[in-house]
């Protein structure tokens, strides 16, 4: 390759490359000029000003986070820590029926919509509105957005309790449709929340078809992910096939005791429904799960701890169990004094969740939730923890399909054309990170740690976190971008 006319800013030097494909990685310098990636080379053969010695270091794509709660956290602290700490550089929100935009409340913000502000936080009455704020935020982070069902719903709706009727309908397919327009992604459900548990299925659908028009994609946290699980798969399939649209499958899971083990069984009704339409997955590593505290998940089967509470503020960090026993209160009782709230709930098994990690068609999100103070772990350790536990250690997948599945999967899956693969012509989307050393160290019980061994980070060309262990820096003044659907 001659590249006499295009001097390299910056050299990688002798870095083991994860290209983002499933192929075995390579030991290359890669080159970068620009916000992009200008080749790849053997070792040696080429000279920059700035060269980076990277021996002994894997090099991958910018890590994608498919499943993120972070609308209004890029605009809120654009530095972003809690992902470029772990080798992210795009974050994909709006996820589970949620999203800032296009939305604008009155008074007081309804469940799940409360996971990501408070009432003022959300003045993005059209998408537009939002991408213009995130481009003055310049978070250190790229944003994609899809918009959600339940902030469509409340829009339209005076009460989220019931199906919408004909005119709401109408009226929230033209603000999705101008959503469209301005460059969503597509449509999400969280039709596992009280204020959409209510939508039939042909309220999604008439939604949904706004889609075929702009070739978007419909994500669902699905009508269950308890006993009914296989049915509510077949609500979104049949969806995805009677549209014609791509769907994905967001944190799938079996939930609750009665449903461990079922992981082979799901996986098996997903793999067959995939001969005939197009469809993904995602999921997080953790047995865990996390949203706002949910009657209707209260249980002795396993521990519940509590992330936050408006009229118990104090009691973030312990247990539901703790608290009842604190209160001399039954758990539902004491669940209810604690509303409105935030939980944990330790309510997988580990096997099944193994199994989806496992799944060479599943994408990784973290499902992190920023405004909890205390959060699951995921929102700072889901991408280490998946290279340093399940690939390094216990060997549950390759390390190169390990970062297919958080880079040029996710990629695919959602059209970010440019971004996922270390290729020519790229993006230069970047993490260098210590394969021997790479680990998540937030826990349950201390879930605001920086992970092991990401060296460092670049977001279209720019380094924007660097660290040597102890020390870590944030070094780019926000070179995240919104993008668009492409």
């Amino acid at each position: 390759m001659r590249l006499e006319h295009h001097t390299p800013d910056s050299i990688i030097r002798d870095a083991l490359v994860f290209d983002g494909s499933k192929a075995a990685p390579t030991q290359q310098d890669v080159l970068l000029k620009g916000d992009k990636i200008l080749a790849l080379t053997p070792a040696g053969q080429y000279q920059a000003d700035n060269l980076i010695e990277a021996k002994g270091l894997a090099l991958a794509p910018g890590f994608i986070d498919v499943h993120t709660h972070d609308d209004i956290e890029v605009i809120r602290n654009p530095g972003m820590l809690n992902k470029v700490s772990q080798g992210v550089t795009s974050v994909i929100a709006g996820n589970c029926g949620i999203s800032a935009a296009p939305v604008r409340i009155q008074g007081e913000v309804p469940d799940p919509l409360n996971l990501l502000g408070q009432a003022g936080e959300f003045r993005f009455p059209r998408l537009k509105d939002y991408i213009q704020a995130v481009q003055q935020a310049r978070p250190n982070v790229n944003v994609a957005a899809l918009v959600g069902h339940t902030a469509l719903r409340a829009q339209v709706m005076d009460r989220l309790d019931r199906s919408a009727t004909e005119a709401e309908i109408a009226a929230m397919q033209t603000l999705l449709a101008g959503a469209m327009s301005d460059g969503a992604l597509g449509l999400s459900t969280g039709l596992a929340y009280q204020s959409a548990n209510s939508a039939p299925a042909s309220e999604v659908e008439s939604l949904a078809s706004v889609l075929k028009d702009f070739d978007g994609i419909y994500t669902t946290h699905l009508r269950t992910e308890f006993d009914g699980i296989i049915q509510a798969l077949d609500e979104a399939f049949g969806l995805g096939r009677k549209l014609a649209i791509p769907v994905v499958i967001s944190h799938l899971k079996c939930a609750g005791k009665a449903n461990w083990g079922r992981a082979p069984e799901v996986l098996n009704h997903l793999k067959n429904a995939q001969q005939h339409q197009h469809i993904g997955c995602d999921c997080y590593p953790y047995s865990a799960s996390s949203s706002t505290l949910d009657l209707k998940q209260v249980t002795a089967d396993f521990d519940i701890d509590i992330t936050w509470s408006v009229p118990h503020p104090e009691m973030a960090g312990k247990t539901l169990q703790q608290i009842a026993q604190s209160w001399s209160l039954s758990l539902t009782a004491a669940a209810e004094k604690l509303q409105p709230a935030g939980a944990v709930y330790h309510g997988m098994d580990e096997q099944d969740v193994r199994h989806f990690l496992g799944f060479e068609g599943g994408m990784v999100g973290s499902d992190g939730l920023p405004c909890d103070p205390s959060p699951h772990p995921r929102l700072w350790g889901s991408f280490p923890r998946v290279l340093g536990h399940y690939a390094r250690d216990t060997q549950l997948l390759s390390m190169q399909l390990a970062i297919h599945k958080m880079t040029g999967l996710s990629a695919t899956e959602f059209n970010l054309h440019g971004r996922g693969f270390i290729r020519p012509g790229y993006q230069a989307d970047l993490v260098l990170f210590s394969p021997d050393e790479v680990k998540d160290n937030a826990s349950f019980t201390d879930p605001k740690q920086r992970s092991a061994g990401i060296r460092r980070v670049w977001v279209n060309g720019h380094l924007s976190y660097q660290s040597d262990g102890q020390e870590y820096q944030l070094t780019s003044s926000g070179a995240g971008r919104f993008l668009t659907r492409n």
